[in-house]
This record gives C-alpha cells, sequence and structure tokens, in this order.
C-alpha cells in the first residue's frame, strides 16, 4: 500500500477542438459530419501538386475569440508552417499547423475545485488542420481511409503541466467545453470526435520539482475516459516507481472496455518535424482594430455572469452554475429576470418543469411559445398560493404553452385555484375524519404517515381546490 501524497501527478492536457467553419482550413470543402466517406474532398485536400491553399478568415475569428475569451495574448504577425510527420490518412504528407508562432499565447481557463476557484494555466493555442480517419474494422485485411475530416480547421489548446489529478483535469476539460459551445466556435461533440484530447501524464515524489518520465494516452473521446485513463496511468506509473521499475516514455491508448491503457509505441525525447513556413500560404497580420472588433462580439461569459448575478440577484453557487451550463438557457433567465423579482422561483422553474418540457418537446428556448407576461402570471399565482407547484407545472404551464390564454383564466377554467378559506377546508376536513375513525384512531396512536392519506382525501373531495398548507395546518390542529 503506497502511503498517501507520497508521489505527485504532473498533468499536461492537449485538447483539439474541431472549428464550427462551414469549409476547411484551406479550402472550401464542406466539413459536415456524417457524409459517406470521401465525398467531401478535393485537389487541394488531396494533396494534388501544383494546388494552392489559401486561409480560412473564419477559423482565425474562431481561434482569437476563444484566445480572448482565456485571457491569451493574441499574437498580430502569424504564419503556417509545415510539420513534416507521416500521417498515413493525410495525403500530403505533412500537416500545415502553426510552430513559433502561436495565434494565442498563454492564458488561462476558471474552474471550480473541490468548492474552491482555481485556474488551468494555458501555453497556447494554435490553429492547425486535422488529418483524415483510418479505420480498421471495415476489412480483416486493408486499412480503409476516409479523408472527409482531412484539412477540417482545429484550435489546440495546450495547458502548462499544472494539472496535478484526475478531477481537475474532468473539470477542465468540462470548462473548455462549455466554453467554445458558449461561442459558438465548436459544437464540443466528443462523440462525432469533434473535441479530443491527449494527456502527457507523470509522477514525482511529493516536494520535487523535477518532472518525471511522461506517457501520452491519445485521442480521448470522452471526458469520463479522460478521467479514467488519467487515474489508471497514476496508478500503473505508481506501481512501477515503488517496483523499482524503468517508466518508458510510450504513446498510449485508452481502452473505455475495462478502463485501462496499452502501449502503442515507445516516444523518443524529441520528434524532429522538421518544420519550416509553409511557402504556399502568405502570412497573416492581425490589426488591433480588427482582434478588438471580435472582442466586441463575445457575448457576456459565463464566469461574468455566475459573478453578476451571485452579488446581484443572491443565487446560491448550485443554482448559477446550473443556469450557466447553456448559453441558450442563461439568456432565456437573463430576460425572464428583467421582467420579475422572484428570481429563486425563475431558476427552479427553468431548472424543474421547462427543461422537462423542452426535453419532452425536442423544442429550444427560442422555440418556446409562450411569454413572460403567462410565465410571470404563473409565479405570481403559486406564490400568493392560489394555485398549487404541482397543477401550475404539470396543468396550467402546459395547457397555454402556444396559446394566449392568461394562467388565472386556464386555472379557472379547470377548477384549479386554490380555495383559502377556513370554513371551507374547515368542512371538508370533518368530512374525511368522520369519514376514517378507525384511521384517526390509529394516527393519534403514533401512525404518523396517516397524514398523507388524510391530506390526499381532502384533496379528492375538494377537488384539488383545498391550500395544502392550511389543510396541513387544519389537520394537525384537530388530530392533536
Amino acid at each position: 500500500m503506497v502511503e498517501a501524497n507520497k508521489y505527485e501527478a504532473v498533468i499536461g492536457l492537449e485538447i483539439h477542438a474541431q472549428l464550427a467553419t462551414n469549409s476547411k482550413l484551406f479550402c472550401g470543402d464542406a466539413t459536415r459530419f456524417g457524409a459517406a466517406p470521401n465525398t467531401h474532398i478535393s485537389p487541394i485536400t488531396m494533396g494534388h501538386p501544383g494546388t494552392l491553399p489559401k486561409t480560412n478568415k473564419k477559423a482565425v475569428e474562431y481561434a482569437i475569440k476563444m484566445g480572448i475569451a482565456c485571457e491569451s495574448t493574441i499574437e498580430e504577425n502569424n504564419y503556417f508552417a509545415r510539420k513534416n510527420y507521416f500521417y498515413p490518412d493525410l495525403p500530403k504528407g505533412y500537416q500545415i499547423s502553426q510552430h513559433t508562432t502561436p495565434i494565442c499565447v498563454g492564458g488561462k481557463v476558471a474552474i471550480q475545485l473541490n468548492g474552491q476557484s482555481s485556474y488551468v494555466q494555458l501555453n497556447r493555442i494554435h490553429l492547425e488542420e486535422d488529418a483524415g480517419k483510418s479505420i480498421h474494422d471495415i476489412s480483416p485485411t486493408d486499412t480503409c481511409i476516409d479523408l472527409n475530416r482531412a484539412g477540417t480547421a482545429l484550435i489546440e489548446i495546450v495547458t502548462e503541466p499544472c494539472i496535478h489529478s484526475a478531477e481537475e483535469a474532468f473539470q477542465y476539460v468540462t470548462e473548455v467545453r462549455k466554453l467554445v459551445r458558449w461561442l459558438g466556435i465548436c459544437d464540443g461533440n466528443m462523440e462525432e470526435g469533434s473535441l479530443r484530447c491527449d494527456a502527457n501524464i507523470s509522477i514525482r515524489p511529493m516536494g520535487t520539482n523535477t518532472l518525471g518520465t511522461k506517457v501520452e494516452v491519445k485521442n480521448l473521446n470522452s471526458i469520463r475516459n479522460i478521467k479514467k485513463a488519467i487515474e489508471f496511468e497514476i496508478e500503473r506509473l505508481t506501481a512501477l516507481v515503488e517496483a523499482g521499475e524503468t517508466i518508458i516514455q510510450q504513446t498510449r491508448s485508452f481502452d473505455a472496455n475495462n478502463d485501462t491503457t496499452f502501449a502503442i509505441r515507445d516516444k523518443e525525447d524529441a520528434n524532429d518535424y522538421r518544420y519550416f513556413p509553409d511557402p504556399d500560404l502568405a502570412p497573416f497580420q492581425l490589426t488591433e482594430g480588427y482582434i478588438n472588433t471580435i472582442k466586441a462580439s463575445i457575448p457576456a461569459l459565463p464566469n461574468q455572469l455566475k459573478k453578476e448575478w451571485k452579488n446581484t440577484l443572491g443565487l446560491s453557487d448550485y443554482d448559477i452554475e446550473q443556469i450557466t451550463e447553456n448559453k441558450e438557457e442563461a439568456a432565456f433567465f437573463s430576460n425572464w429576470i428583467q421582467t420579475t423579482s422572484h428570481y429563486k422561483s425563475v431558476v427552479n422553474w427553468i431548472l424543474g418543469p421547462i427543461r422537462e418540457y423542452l426535453n419532452e418537446t425536442g423544442l429550444t428556448y427560442t422555440q418556446l411559445n409562450t411569454s413572460f407576461i403567462q410565465l410571470n402570471e404563473i409565479l405570481n399565482l403559486v406564490e400568493s398560493n392560489q394555485l398549487s407547484f404541482a397543477n401550475a407545472t404539470g396543468k396550467v404551464f402546459k395547457g397555454i404553452v402556444g396559446t394566449n390564454k392568461s394562467a388565472l383564466q386556464f386555472a379557472q377554467e379547470q377548477q384549479l385555484i386554490q380555495n383559502n378559506s377556513t370554513d371551507a377546508i374547515n368542512q371538508w376536513v370533518e368530512q374525511v375524519l368522520n369519514a376514517h375513525p378507525e384511521k384517526v384512531a390509529a394516527y393519534k396512536n403514533g401512525k404518523k404517515g396517516l397524514m398523507g392519506v388524510f391530506i390526499g382525501e381532502v384533496k379528492k373531495i375538494s377537488k384539488g381546490q383545498a391550500d395544502p398548507k392550511k389543510t396541513t395546518q387544519i389537520l394537525e390542529e384537530k388530530l392533536v
């Protein structure tokens, strides 16, 4: 058994995010997922001699957006380089990437870890093209190549080796995925390969600064797998060191069937990619004015909204985290709270019945055909105890969506308005208690769970109109 805190894990992550451009980084080929193999290709994607690439301006804009959101320094003078590394599914024989001048330098991503705010420091964010896809499970003897993805625009987001646990890595990738979706620059769909992660992992004795021999786990395609792979590698590396064995610098892959990793190849200390500026692509310069224009187009980011809403609305950290998970949901919340002061009730409605309704119908917030006037009327009826929350969510809300009816009108038509009259509720309670003398005796002898039965019976004979709170109060007074 290894003593706790004997070793410290040191982790660096490289996230590849496919940019949501309509065409590839250096040509007009489409980027839509799911097309038949080798249909989104052209002579440029195929690397034919004499073809000339042209930089996708939208991809550059998206990279700058991510850099600004991460508080990176935006490099004004940029060029692309050829990275000479053999990819069997990249016909040119080299990859076009950025080397000495990444478009975004430094930066940080805020995360929540164990209830505390912290930052993961970035080394760089750079632009590069994706490779195609090698498929090994169609033919028993051949590898099939699909070049639809070859040349697709990526940003690679590289951290410093500053992460020290699988949980911290999990939180970081979760935040990056939220951020790229919020900015609208990547759909973050890890199952389709739009967001992929490589993890560099090493361990060292606690309290030392020298980095240990690292292993790299490639192409992790879910946040769960990232966490599982890192946990497994930390345990594996620790066991090797404790057994006196030498850690080999390797590239490894993750087996999701048993949550383990396996070696693909040993890796040298340094790779000679023989980078040199791509002679077919002109360098590009970014002006301060252009960068500021992009900055002005970026919406309020989750962390800005969290601070603002925590200070002005008095909401809990949990509520704020939930509401800022989704940009469209946050916008709906932001618009709604301009029309009411029942902030906590708005949160409860969005996280509960409205999310449930949208999931059931497949609609989005922009397609939700109801007004804030209608929603606020429902809130006010519930707040004033004229309408039960159950009836408000289960009947009234669903009944008025897509109509011009007011909540009060609908609730009255359906006889859902609660009766707060003490006299009326007294009569209903008396009827129930007189009809069930044996249950009254049992309750007084200690079977307190029967209170729910009494409340249910009052609800039944009042046709749901008895105020539950007042009903409970009167029952408790009469059952002493």
